[in-house]
């Protein structure tokens, strides 16, 4: 498994919480159970008082993207560095589940958690992803989406660092609203063209008079 794929765990958490709407959707242990993904062995660990644990780390997990969002990248590293220190990982060489064509194990690095409970394992698991995203392509690949009032967390992969929304869906919405603004603006800019060219039209008609 590929180091990038466990910064997606970051996201899924972060995203389970849309607070401009006051929607939550992590109250209950299934919906913990379901950030888990693939790691259904992982996810069976999880029991009630994880609910409010995940909670506490999604919380500690937006912070470091709104710090990278706002373009404080020493905000964001040391609260990243700060869910590393306590909840550490041991990255080992795997070849469990791949194989090439001979039947050989593909190598790769997998992240080993130890965890005390599935909010630790979960943590450990998406702080050195994002971690390791950061590290790779730069604090400013950490966003949250601008399509007002979407605040979800991505991660942008683009090749020239455009990425500004979390989904196609918001890209296609703001868009929207903008044109629709300067068409309202436009309109607006119009309507006083018009009324300042009737009004001197009827001020120099008076002054003829």
């Amino acid at each position: 498994m590929e180091l990038a794929y466990y910064s997606d765990y970051a996201v899924r958490l972060v995203n389970s919480e849309d607070p401009a709407r006051g929607k939550d959707s992590l109250t209950s242990v299934e919906a913990v159970r379901e950030l888990f993904g693939v790691s259904k062995e992982a996810g069976r660990r999880a029991t009630e008082a994880d609910v409010t644990r995940f909670r506490s780390v999604r919380g500690r997990l937006r912070a470091v993207f709104e710090a990278a969002d706002g373009g404080d990248e020493t905000l964001a590293v040391n609260l990243l560095n700060s869910l590393l220190l306590e909840f550490p990982v041991s990255p080992q060489i795997s070849g469990h589940d791949f194989r090439d064509d001979d039947g050989r194990p593909l190598w790769h690095m997998h992240l080993a958690d130890h965890p005390s409970n599935a909010t630790a394992g979960y943590a450990a698991i998406a702080a050195m992803g994002l971690a390791f995203h950061l590290t790779e392509y730069g604090v400013d690949r950490l966003g949250l989406c601008e399509a007002a009032p979407c605040r979800n967390a991505y991660l942008d992969t683009s090749t020239n660092r455009s990425r500004r929304y979390c989904s196609d869906r918001c890209a296609t919405r703001a868009n929207v609203a903008a044109y629709r603004a300067r068409k309202r603006l436009e309109a607006d800019r119009s309507g006083k063209t018009g009324r300042t060219a009737d009004s001197a039209q009827r001020t120099a008609a008076s002054g003829e008079r």
